[in-house]
């Protein structure tokens, strides 16, 4: 393997959808590897396949069920000089897939950790969503159980980036009505599904209309829903510092003290808290 020196793990993107999307890179990566390491071995054939590859290392499992057991055993054909690939269902490994704990233990082992970059169902909704992405939060699956649920879109509500997050199929209805609920139906949200397949699908609409959507059909396939940030809020208006600095001033606080406080709560320099108390002694 060209890129790759021997006793490695190589972390290998793959399509999320559309195998026409496979890098040379990956070909080789799955072709060479001593070992393949598949989150579904059956998946990996059918992508070998399309590929127009062998797989010619030897194929074991990595799912999130025997990832803490696998781990050691990877990490001891790595020592031993073998090149392990690692690859997910699609995307990127260790993205809300397995992948981390094999990551930290081959660093911390001191083994080589490589990487074949590739398709990120979270980086392309988020490039179509035409939502600010300058900064941007990815939270992946929201959690199965409501109250957890409800109680995690509440302190999403307030994030001010955009949020990217992965929904199931079966849970998108809930999410949907939820995220409405807490973040306001007007919301701006784009969903996007599918992405890459034949069915591929982008909706920009509001959260609640969005909602209404998912209410009305049953939704398929892999799912991953951009929303909007937080609105910053309104700054308070000059009006109002006089009869906050008053306020303070009646607790015995100084005036020079009371007009800094304010300045610092309103996040306004302090002479504009200084000319707002000047124009307010002048009217009277």
């Amino acid at each position: 393997m060209s890129d790759v020196a021997s006793g490695a793990l190589v972390l290998c993107g793959s399509p999320i959808g559309n195998a026409a999307d496979a890098s040379a890179r990956l070909r080789e990566a799955l072709a060479t590897a001593d070992v393949v390491a598949a989150e579904d071995t059956r998946r990996l054939r059918r992508l070998a396949s399309d590929l127009g590859i062998a797989v010619g290392g030897e194929v074991v499992s990595y799912f999130e069920a025997n990832e803490r057991g696998r781990v050691p055993q990877l990490i001891e054909r790595m020592l031993g000089g073998a090149v392990v690939a690692l690859v997910t269902d699609a995307g990127m490994p260790a993205i809300s897939d397995p992948g981390y704990r094999l990551v930290k233990a081959a660093a911390e082992a001191g083994v080589a950790v490589r990487v074949v970059p590739g398709p990120s169902a979270v980086t392309t909704a988020l490039a179509l969503s035409g939502l600010p992405s300058d900064r941007w939060v990815f939270e992946g699956f929201l959690p199965r159980r409501g109250g957890e649920r409800r109680a995690r879109i509440g302190v999403l509500a307030k994030e001010p980036r955009t949020v990217v997050l992965l929904e199931s199929p079966r849970r998108v209805r809930a999410s949907l009505t939820e995220l409405a609920a807490a973040f306001g139906p007007q919301r701006a949200a784009v969903l996007c599904r599918e992405l890459t397949k034949t069915y591929e699908e982008v909706l920009r609409q509001p959260l609640g209309e969005l909602a209404e959507w998912a209410a009305e059909r049953e939704v398929l396939g892999e799912i991953t829903l951009v929303v909007g940030g937080a609105p910053e809020p309104e700054p308070p208006a000059a009006s109002e510092f006089a009869p906050a600095v008053a306020a303070l001033e009646a607790e015995g606080m100084d005036r020079k003290a009371a007009m800094t406080a304010v300045a610092r709560e309103a996040g306004v320099p302090r002479r504009e808290v200084y000319d707002a108390v000047l124009a307010a002694r002048a009217q009277r």
